[in-house]
């Protein structure tokens, strides 16, 4: 008989059913998570840290070189840049994930990504300042500090720094870093879909692959992946620039010998590694003998001190091509000096060499422009470097005023979606009272008050805190041009709503008040005055909180580029999804159910929350287009369980049967033929899923109807508030 094989054990039921939908990222990161406790809170933590104290002591640690893993150039800055760079550096416009602020990069399965290799060690390295400063200093805050301050002891002016970023304790499991089994594989480039939301080339890499689209040596096209990835992180041509030939003044590409020798990463390691991963068997496996990237090179003769030597040797030289000791391809400068310092050995030198994404800032046009200004100007180049810098390790902290600490720049940011000072007294209750009668009685219809309330709100993403309804930039371009909040019907709505506001202010002022409202407010308002008429229809008097001080953003304050990018083609809790051809049964991630739980987690949202959301808006007629798909009920504009109870009839009542060629739209067939109800995939998951089935079948109950209400207009609450960090949390100090 032959050996034995064994497949490998189906341990969890998404290894039984891939293709079944995953409600786990509603429910990561809950706060009984947090070893701290519930009541922990790390903005007053950190707000009494002695920043001036860690920062000397990551100065000190940086030129403390250790026998375990040594500093290359006896100065750990570079490697801590590294750590910072790719922390921060795998954020996307798209969806806001991927950036910096919690920290994740700790956890898998960023730390197991090959274009991470040793940064485990870097992370480790940075444990004894962890270690002291405990409760008061996040990893997230750390990690990114070091990079900043390697920066700094290496010669660059920065422009400050902000505390205030809170870490996990779990991995980030949402499943949007790629459709890939295995790691480093152009799959994306051959199937087109890094056209997609990826921020990266291959799986397992931050950006591109540095030896060339799928390991190509080829400047040119590599100059287009770069352009086309960093766009998808937010950053323009010459920020681009500025980061690379900035982050590539220091350090070097480690490549020894073949990654046949490297070992597992951290997460596959054998116990007694404690964590750490990519154990090297060649030779001593570390300082001249490492393997991180399979590249062997320095790409400046002042590896530790910031310049523009990178720059000039890109230019200086002409480049051909070589294979490094790992066997990977890379550039050699030709006829060029050995000037290039060895990282160990004081009396060795080496020539120029460079990677193939080095070479396409000089063989694109304007990739090339930009570098030579840079080259010609110093101390703008530095600047750039440094604002570049400052954007890649701060823009998913979300507004200005969420940054902590005396080193927060001046300045403000487009990409912090900057709002006017509030420069008026907020109205009373007397006032809300009187308002709610203004919109109530405007003409506008209850779908139509809730549904913009929910547009407006629903834009927020804590992924990197941005958008959300103060503001109001649901009227500004290009939000007011988005398909989803009915451009032809929004102008009018606003007008509404301003003829409100100026009447309201107008009255205020003649008698002197300083009080005012803003339209940010009105449309929040108003959403809130529609549910409260819903629920009164429904035989009950409820109170929607509300509170007022939002202000309006001008059209200077909105990053047009960026709002244009992640418009939205899915919104479940709306019933609006663009693509329904791209479904397919047998992929989950490409139907709107899975958006759906998609944006409940960057709304921060519970499985509960998300269901009795959805319930409601439906009956509630706040849907795309205010169409009858997914309102299963007699009364539409009255907050009722109806949703939950009528789609629970089947199939005592009527069996569900799709109604259009992608199975999309289903139509609600009963005994004798007709059409009962019309609704979408995204209602029909209620009552098909076993967790959220069990969830709809508490509010379809008789009892439930109050408890509905009340958990609608919690979750509601919720969702209008998410970006009002003034009634959260104190950031200004």
């Amino acid at each position: 008989m032959g050996e034995k094989t064994f497949e490998p054990r189906k341990r969890w039921i998404t290894d039984w059913w891939p293709n079944r939908l995953n409600l786990k990222i509603l429910r990561q990161n809950c706060p009984k998570q947090n070893p701290y406790g519930e009541d922990y809170d790390y903005i007053k933590e950190v707000q009494s840290l002695d920043i001036d104290a860690v920062i000397k002591d990551l100065k000190k640690l940086m030129r403390n070189s250790q026998d375990w893993w040594p500093a290359d150039f006896g100065h750990y800055g570079p490697l801590f840049i590294r750590l910072a760079w790719h922390s921060a550096g795998s954020y996307r416009i798209f969806d806001g994930r991927g950036g910096a602020r919690d920290g994740s990069i700790r956890f898998p399965p960023r730390i197991n990504w090959p274009d991470n290799i040793n940064l485990d060690k870097a992370i480790r390295l940075l444990w004894p300042i962890k270690k002291k400063y405990g409760r008061k200093l996040s990893w997230a805050d750390l990690i990114i500090l070091a990079g900043t301050i390697a920066l700094e002891d290496m010669g660059v002016k920065i422009i400050g720094f902000g505390l205030g970023r809170e870490d996990i304790f779990e991995p980030d499991e949402s499943p949007d870093w790629g459709p890939e089994e295995e790691m480093l594989t152009s799959k994306r480039i051959e199937e087109s879909e890094v056209e997609r939301l990826y921020a990266a080339t291959e799986m397992g890499l931050i950006y591109v692959n540095p030896a060339g689209p799928g390991g190509v040596p080829d400047p040119k096209l590599s100059a287009k992946e770069i352009r086309e990835i960093f766009t998808k992180m937010g950053m323009n041509d010459e920020e681009t620039v500025a980061l690379i030939a900035g982050g590539h003044a220091f350090g070097r590409c480690h490549g020894a010998a073949p990654d046949k020798y490297l070992g597992p990463d951290p997460s596959s390691s054998l116990i007694e590694m404690q964590g750490l991963g990519w154990k090297f068997e060649y030779k001593s496996g570390k300082g001249p003998d490492t393997f991180t990237s399979g590249f062997e090179l320095t790409w400046s003769p002042t590896p530790t001190k910031f310049g523009i030597h990178y720059l000039r040797l890109l230019f200086e030289y002409e480049w051909e091509i070589e294979t490094s000791p790992a066997g990977k391809p890379q550039w050699v400068a030709k006829d060029a000096p050995e000037i290039i310092p060895d990282p160990y050995d004081p009396n060795k030198k080496h020539k120029p060499r460079m990677l193939t994404a080095d070479l396409a800032l000089r063989y694109d046009p304007n990739y090339a422009k930009i570098a030579k200004r840079f080259l010609e100007n110093p101390e703008e180049f530095e600047k750039a470097f440094a604002r570049a810098w400052f954007k890649l390790t701060h823009r998913d902290m979300g507004p200005k005023t969420c940054y902590v600490g005396k080193y927060v720049p001046k300045e403000t940011f487009i990409w912090q979606d900057p709002l006017p000072e509030r420069d008026f007294e907020l109205i009373d209750e007397e006032d809300v009272k009187k308002l709610k009668e203004k919109i109530l009685n405007s003409g506008l219809s209850v779908s139509q008050l809730v549904y913009y309330a929910w547009a407006s709100a629903s834009t927020y993403r804590n992924s990197d805190r941005r958008g959300g309804a103060n503001g109001a930039r649901i009227r500004l371009y290009p939000l007011n041009r988005w398909e989803i909040n009915h451009p032809d019907e929004l102008p009018k709505i606003i007008s509404v709503y301003e003829k409100i506001q100026m009447e309201f202010n107008k009255d205020l002022e003649k008698i002197g008040s300083n009080k005012r409202v803003s339209i940010a407010d009105l449309i929040v308002l108003g959403g809130c005055a529609a549910i409260e008429l819903a629920a009164k229809r429904a035989g009950y008097n409820v109170e929607v909180p509300f509170t007022p001080g939002r202000v309006d953003a001008t059209q200077e304050q909105i990053e047009v580029k960026f709002y244009r990018a992640i418009e939205p083609f899915a919104d479940g809790f709306i019933n609006y999804f663009k693509y329904p051809e791209r479904i397919s049964e047998e992929d989950v991630y490409t139907t709107p159910e899975y958006f759906l739980v998609d944006k409940a987690h960057l709304l921060t949202l519970t499985v509960p929350e998300m269901t009795v959301l959805v319930g409601g808006l439906r009956v509630l007629g706040a849907t795309y287009r205010y169409t009858d798909y997914g309102v299963l009920t007699k009364r539409p504009g009255i907050l009722t369980n109806d949703f939950f109870v009528n789609l629970l009839n089947c199939p005592f009542e009527f069996e569900w049967k799709p109604a259009d060629s992608f199975r999309y739209l289903f139509k609600a067939i009963d005994r004798k033929g007709s059409i009962l109800w019309k609704a979408t995939r995204v209602d029909l998951i209620f009552g098909h899923h076993d967790e959220l089935r069990a969830v709809a079948e508490v509010y379809a109950c008789d009892d439930a109807k109050e408890k509905f209400i009340k958990d609608f207009i919690a979750a509601w609450n919720k969702v209008m508030n998410l970006d009002r960090f003034d009634l959260r949390i104190n950031y200004s100090k």
